[in-house]
């Protein structure tokens, strides 16, 4: 183990514990070797659960919507979620799920997200099924989200949700999908989210922080995988210096007129000082962001040891987050779509 990595910041040692129980596989590195085979391990092994599964006994209202996708690109799957007997319009969280840009679905992440926040917050969620790298490659998977928002944005009266109070939000791959997707959206004068919920977002290429280098061979994702999940998703792109933002959030040069950000990250993870420099450059350009670093969390530390004191703390957080965020309203028309190619 070399010297940066003898330095890395110790595990809180619940967290420590919980990945010693889990054995050695848990940190297995992503590869270009290894890629396909891990692949379909995952498609086979994480849960997929059913609409009607989802909706436990009637406590929730589950849907699989099939919406236009990008220009030239298919359809996108969607999966709306909401408590079940609310007839008013809700707010919504609009969700990226996690995976490296490489695995994951969207159906995976929604039990916990129905658990945590749908019914304590009066929610409701779309989680969206884009489309994984290396098989889809930038811009096709920040383009599927950003067709899907812009379609639920303007169907809210017949999905029942509210407009003027949709928060973007994801973890890890599905983080930095958020990040682009808020400027994105920015940019090209679509819906106008009021929030942007970054849970240890994959933000950087560049793959060359001092925490990259610092957590290497450490972290249960490190700047091995790290460097495969990017190569996949950019194929010749890999490296440009001319890549948007869009493709890499935290290669963009203007921050401003951003929604307010709530970014989390580990002490001890590889996104640490990524996602600390893009919640640092935020305030410089006058946005507002909550930043949460975890003591001793590695990447994904609350879905691997979920019970530990500090993964309860960090849910609280996040729960602490959104109430504020969605109990704030927006000006008047702030979510009327203008249709852009840029």
């Amino acid at each position: 183990m070399d010297r940066a990595a003898r330095s890395a910041p110790p595990f809180d040692p619940e967290l420590g514990a919980a990945l010693v129980a889990l054995g050695a596989g848990a940190g297995e590195p992503f590869t270009p070797e290894n890629l396909a085979a891990r692949q379909e391990r995952d498609a086979a092994a994480r849960p997929r659960p059913s609409a009607r599964e989802l909706r436990a006994d009637g406590r929730f209202e589950v849907e699989e919507l099939r919406v236009p996708g990008p220009p030239g690109g298919p359809d996108v799957m969607l999966v709306s979620a909401r408590p079940a007997g609310i007839a008013r319009p809700l707010p919504l969280l609009y969700y990226m799920h996690g995976g490296g840009m490489i695995t994951g679905n969207a159906w995976s992440v929604l039990r916990q997200l129905l658990r945590e926040w749908v019914l304590a917050l009066e929610l409701a969620v779309v989680s969206v099924e884009y489309r994984l790298a290396p098989r889809t490659q930038y811009p096709g998977p920040v383009e599927d989200c950003y067709a899907g928002l812009v379609w639920v944005a303007e169907h809210a009266a017949e999905l029942g949700i509210d407009a003027d109070r949709i928060v973007i939000g994801g973890k890890s791959a599905g983080g930095g999908l958020a990040a682009a997707l808020a400027l994105l959206t920015r940019d090209r004068g679509g819906p106008a989210p009021i929030g942007q919920l970054l849970l240890c977002p994959m933000l950087d290429d560049r793959n060359d922080t001092f925490s990259s280098h610092q957590m290497a061979g450490v972290d249960t994702w490190d700047r091995t995988s790290n460097a495969t999940a990017w190569q996949a998703l950019l194929g010749e792109r890999y490296g440009a210096a001319d890549l948007p933002p869009y493709a890499a959030p935290a290669r963009a040069t203007d921050l401003s007129r951003l929604p307010p950000a709530y970014i989390e990250v580990g002490s001890a993870e590889t996104f640490r000082d990524e996602d600390v420099a893009y919640a640092n450059a935020i305030w410089q350009a006058g946005g507002q962001a909550e930043l949460h670093v975890w003591p001793g969390a590695f990447h994904g530390f609350d879905t691997l040891a979920p019970l530990a004191a500090l993964s309860r703390d960090a849910r609280d957080a996040r729960t602490r987050w959104l109430r504020r965020v969605l109990g704030r309203l927006p000006g008047p028309g702030a979510n009327s779509v203008v249709r852009a190619d840029g």
